[in-house]
């Protein structure tokens, strides 16, 4: 009787299982699985995986990530995109079907966050609802419009003698402590109430450097529409390879979306500089100065990404500021010389004059912008068209002046005249100016009105023309901040403007004693 009744509790279980699999269709995934069989700084060597695709995605213990980089025969190279210490030979590996993405959209605004995604700020989790590639294709030529829209970037030696249009690439080099970013902070902080969106791309850099300008943006309320991508020092190289990638595939969602951004990527030296780690680690052969090969190909792709879209597409526009440190001031090494040829233009900064306390320290000889004019404001550009000339005049009559030899009364005035244009481009950091101050202070500065100024008093006097500017009528801060031409009515009222700013402060000159 027993064995009866669980012959017919097993034939009972049997048909239940059989109705429960009727409605339901098994199926079996196969799933491709490495095995680590070299561990690297930074880069691990994995055997199996037949049908892995370059640049793919592969899944590491502990949700450690990797870019499988290397595809041969018996190996696969991969860059690790995190710390490798917990890696050992052995340990399993397993395909995703993906290619490297990163979440974009409108909640990443005021956040701190590294090239994976993940927040570095300490405030609520991220919640994106789109994800993009980092490796995208450049826009095509058809659908890209003309750079006609300046991007005011709020230092005077910028915006009137090289300036930058929305959607230009514009270079800034220099020797390290000659405040590159300075001028790219300056630049992001002068974009608010701009309908700007900005990028902040720290690459490989200190922690208290980042930390420094994290605090200036935050001081100047800029984060309220800027995103900053982190990558430290001590980061893997993998991590510090990506971040500029990633941080142009945010940039090109808002572009897409018809805004205009601003993306600074500091700086592209470490970027090469982790790319050629990973190479040599890779086995890759080395070219000039140890950079791979393709060193100019992942500098010009990334570069590409940035353009002023046409109308059809939104009309946004992506403007780049890449940052390059040069060594004792040598302009045509190697990785200098490949983002001046891809970029539009370059602000090269001088040691010199930064140690003389011209700041920024410009050089404006050794500088250039291809596409700004042509975007610059029509008032701003009838006032500064012929400024850069007398500058150069200026600075070459200065070195002759130096060998002590006699000079006619209007090279002198040439000589005192080029001064008072030196010092009046000078600027404090974390000052950026309106276009209405910028266009008084330079109209008053070519009409002479700063000539019968002492030069150690230029500096009150350009004070003073900044604190009137706030009293202009709203009329004409318009016209000059539009499209329209600076008319000779408008060119009067400005320059007697500043005369009678600066009355007081000549009179008080004159009436010093001992003043000669």
């Amino acid at each position: 009787m027993a064995d009866g009744k669980a012959k017919n509790i097993v034939g009972t279980t049997f048909t239940r299982l059989n109705k429960l699999r009727e409605g339901h269709n098994f199926s079996f995934i196969p799933r491709e699985v490495g095995k680590v069989i070299s561990v690297s700084a930074g880069v691990v060597k994995v055997s199996g995986l037949p049908n892995v695709g370059y640049e793919e995605i592969l899944k590491f213990p502990d949700e450690l990530f990797g870019i499988a980089f290397n595809i041969d025969e018996q190996e696969i190279g991969v860059v690790i995109l995190g710390d490798v210490s917990n890696l050992k030979t052995g340990d399993e590996v397993e395909r995703t079907g993906r290619v490297m993405d990163i979440p974009v959209g409108n909640s990443l605004i005021g956040r701190v966050i590294d090239p994976l995604g993940k927040p570095l700020d300490d405030q609520k989790p991220l919640i994106a609802n789109k994800r993009l590639p980092i490796q995208r294709s450049a826009t095509p030529i058809m659908d890209r419009s003309a750079v006609t829209v300046p991007l005011q970037t709020g230092l005077k030696v910028i915006d009137a003698l090289i300036p930058i249009g929305r959607g230009q690439r514009e270079l800034i080099l220099g020797d390290r402590q000659t405040g590159k970013t300075a001028i790219a902070v300056d630049t992001i902080i002068n974009q608010k109430d701009k309908d700007v969106i900005c990028i902040y791309c720290a690459i490989g850099q200190r922690a208290s450097s980042t930390a420094k300008v994290i605090a200036n943006l935050r001081e100047r309320g800029a984060m309220s529409y800027t995103i900053v991508m982190v990558t430290e020092g001590n980061n893997s190289p993998g991590l510090q390879y990506i971040a500029p990638y990633a941080a142009t595939s945010m940039a090109e969602y808002f572009m897409q979306e018809g805004k205009d951004v601003l993306v600074v990527y500091d700086d592209l030296t470490n970027h090469a500089r982790a790319y050629r780690e990973l190479s040599l680690l890779l086995r890759r052969p080395p070219g000039r100065e140890a950079f791979p090969g393709d060193i100019f190909y992942i500098h010009s792709r990334l570069l590409e990404r940035s353009t002023h879209l046409s109308k059809e597409l939104g009309g946004g526009s992506l403007t780049a500021l890449p940052i390059v440190e040069t060594e004792a001031q040598n302009i045509s090494a190697y990785i200098p010389t490949n983002l001046i040829s891809i970029t539009d233009g370059q602000i090269y900064l001088s040691p010199k004059l930064f140690e003389l306390g011209i700041l920024p320290a410009v050089d404006v000889g050794r500088s250039v912008s291809r596409v700004g004019g042509k975007a610059q404001l029509p008032a701003y550009h009838s006032i500064t068209g012929d400024l850069k000339l007398a500058f150069s005049q200026f600075e070459e009559l200065e070195t002759f002046a130096r060998f002590g030899s006699h000079m006619d009364e209007n090279t002198k005035k040439i000589i005192e005249h080029g001064k008072r244009i030196r010092a009046c481009l000078k600027q404090k950091e974390l000052h950026p100016m309106a276009v209405e101050a910028q266009i008084l202070i330079l109209l008053a500065l070519k009409e002479g009105v700063f000539d019968t100024i002492p030069l150690d008093k230029i500096e009150a006097a350009e004070e003073a023309l900044l604190n009137s500017a706030a009293e202009l009528a709203d009329d004409l801060i318009s016209r000059l901040n539009s499209n329209e031409v600076l008319n000779e009515e408008d060119r009067k009222y400005l320059v007697e403007f500043a005369q009678h700013t600066l009355e007081g402060l000549q009179e008080k000159t004159e009436n010093k004693p001992g003043q000669e």
